[in-house]
């Protein structure tokens, strides 16, 4: 069986949408919206990560329960450098990129919770079924919301 597999997958991956969350509320932290919803988003990604660690040791996975969704300090003063030196003009455009890849990351990880639903059903596992089909909305949400935030934004960036 590569459910284990499966759940080493989803435990990365969550990981880094978690952490590209993190790193997209750092960035544009003057956007209150974004930076408050990119937090809560990151921290459902984090519980996520929790869960699946507590689901792989009956499939021979030893998952790490603590996400990588907090920003180090030290990253944080490169962002900030980053955007004194010459990238703050950019910053618009930034954005879009960014909500493109948490967009394209959720989508993904999405696909993997289907995946799983989908195994966990022909192994007849209510636990990690349950699981699946409890992560796999909120994951969906997270696309919704960049994807809604890239539709409001793109206008008013590409076309200034």
């Amino acid at each position: 069986m590569r459910i284990g597999l499966l759940l080493r997958e989803l435990h990365h991956d969550e990981n880094a949408l978690a952490h590209h969350l993190m790193l997209v509320s750092e960035r544009h932290r003057a956007d209150h919206e974004v930076y408050h919803l990119a937090r809560d988003l990151a921290g459902w990604s984090q519980r996520h990560v929790r869960a699946l660690a507590e689901a792989a040791p009956a499939y021979g996975a030893d998952l790490d329960p603590v996400g990588r969704g907090e920003i180090s300090p030290v990253a944080r003063m490169r962002e900030r450098a980053s955007e004194l030196a010459g990238r703050h003009g950019q910053a618009e455009l930034l954005m879009l990129r960014d909500l493109r890849q948490v967009c394209t990351e959720a989508t993904g990880v999405a696909a993997d919770w289907e995946m799983l639903a989908q195994a966990a059903q022909a192994l007849d596992d209510q636990d990690l079924l349950r699981l699946a089909t409890t992560c796999r909305p909120d994951t969906l949400r997270q696309a919704r919301w960049a994807q809604a935030k890239l539709k409001e934004a793109s206008p008013q960036i590409l076309l200034a």
